[in-house]
């Protein structure tokens, strides 16, 4: 691990500075940076422009409140959600959504979105499979892992794949590279200094139970200080320093490429600066900041009301090079107490998609990244006895937006009750279809060998949106 010492020291926004400037090892297994960098170099196809930031709704969204408001249900079904006019003539969003509402022409509203396997973890969301599909090779690797494979090159400065998804979404298996495997492991920054209860005790103690391919791989975390480095130029002299020890010891010379590239990413500062939100702009910090609540702060999401940042954490890894982002919003799983929790979580993803998608926008971007808004399932159409919903596989939501798709529509319906799809079912891997179709990549050709030295395809079923394309 590269180690600077010296004091820490807090920014007027409260975040230590010394987190973002450590990048450890990743910690599975005694893998190392520079053994991703070795596998990413068998990667056989040409590299696209295009990006993809991958906003997982960890729990499982309620999709009657938030973009398939049924106002003429019963009393039950509906609860306190009031619809609301969206920029999309006749379509309503929940009232817990004002941003979004104003841009959705922007997006392809998803309101039929169908297969979920209906258990609590990210992975149909990762992948488009099922979790039990390929098991005893290792599963299906996640989008960003296969594209590790296929477009990862030795001279990338970045990490292909970054994956942001943490506290319980870690805990309930995020991305993982399956039977490619632990050389394609995404990179997890260690978020705890920026968010404190993104890895609370209990977390980190199922963490511990689950074993290795769970734990956090890339660590911003105290052991680095930067006293003498207090700044931008004071750094880079001491990164340059390290480069000429290292040279002179005859050390980079022994190194093979893959090594030489892991040393160039963990003193490049690159993914650090990315990271390291005291480098943007305060006005678009302030941007992303969500406005206070009126009422008190008691039922929300596990990341904490700062959690908005993490979608501009996702756009600067991107601008950083990154091709595939994965952010959680933890806490849907609400079984009980849905609307007052509702009205803390809920606009914490409207606040930071909005600000995303306009600030793409606006930097020209939104074209060469594609969003995907989704979660594992939906929610149960009927309140029950503790004024929460529970967990409904029969459908849930989504929204896309950007990477060249054709946008403001609004694709399937669900009956009066949001309770099953009458029309345009959309699966997880059709999903995915159109997400590698951005990339360029045809994943119903794309084979990738597994363990045994048999072919498996990217995806085995699936099309892409055709409305989309």
């Amino acid at each position: 691990m590269l180690t600077l010492t010296g004091r820490s020291y807090r920014h007027c926004d409260g975040i230590n500075r010394r987190a973002f400037l450590t990048i450890g090892s990743l910690g599975i297994g005694g893998l190392s940076l520079s053994d991703v960098l070795r596998a990413e170099a068998s990667a056989g196809a040409q590299p696209t422009r295009r990006s993809i930031i991958n906003i997982h709704l960890d729990g499982g969204p309620p999709q009657m409140d938030m973009i398939d408001p049924k106002p003429f249900a019963p009393v039950e079904v509906r609860g306190e959600t009031v619809p609301i006019a969206t920029s999309l003539p006749g379509v309503h969003f929940g009232e817990l959504m004002p941003r979004v509402a104003s841009i959705a022409h922007k997006f392809a509203v998803i309101r039929s979105l169908v297969g979920s396997d209906g258990r609590h973890h990210a992975f149909q969301c990762q992948s488009g499979h099922r979790e039990k599909e390929l098991q005893s090779l290792g599963g299906h690797p996640a989008m960003g892992c296969v594209l590790a494979k296929l477009e990862g090159r030795p001279d990338d400065p970045s990490p292909t794949f970054v994956d942001l998804m943490q506290g319980r979404p870690l805990v309930r298996n995020s991305a993982r590279p399956g039977f490619l495997g632990p050389s394609y492991q995404p990179f997890r920054p260690d978020l705890s200094a920026m968010f404190p209860r993104e890895l609370e005790p209990g977390m980190m103690g199922e963490l511990k139970r689950l074993g290795g391919g769970h734990q956090l791989s890339l660590n911003l975390n105290e052991s680095l200080s930067v006293d003498r480095l207090d700044n931008r130029q004071q750094l880079l002299g001491g990164l340059d320093r390290i480069r000429r020890e290292v040279d002179s010891s005859g050390m980079m010379e022994a190194m093979d490429q893959f090594q030489q590239q892991a040393t160039g990413i963990l003193t490049s500062g690159r993914l650090a600066d990315a990271l390291d939100l005291s480098r943007e702009d305060p006005r678009t910090v302030a941007r992303y900041t969500a406005p206070p609540l009126n009422e008190p702060l008691i039922h929300y999401t596990s990341e904490g009301p700062r959690s908005t940042q993490k979608f501009l954490l996702a756009r600067r890894l991107i601008e950083a090079g990154v091709r595939v982002v994965s952010v959680s919003i933890s806490d849907f799983d609400m079984h009980r107490n849905t609307f007052p929790r509702m009205r803390q979580l809920i606009p914490i993803v409207d606040h930071g998609l909005h600000a995303l998608v306009t600030d793409l926008e606006q930097r020209g971007l939104l074209d060469d990244v594609t969003i995907v808004v989704w979660g594992e399932f939906g929610r149960t159409p009927k309140i029950n006895a503790n004024a929460g919903r529970d967990h409904w596989p029969r459908v849930g939501p989504a929204l896309l937006t950007g990477g060249g798709l054709n946008t403001g529509l609004v694709l399937g319906e669900t009956d009066r009750t949001a309770s099953n799809v009458v029309s345009r079912p959309i699966t997880y891997k059709d999903v995915f279809c159109t997400l590698y179709q951005t990339l360029g990549l045809n994943p119903r050709r794309l084979t990738l060998t597994d363990p045994q030295g048999r072919p498996q395809y990217v995806l085995d079923g699936g099309e892409p949106i055709r409305e989309l394309m």
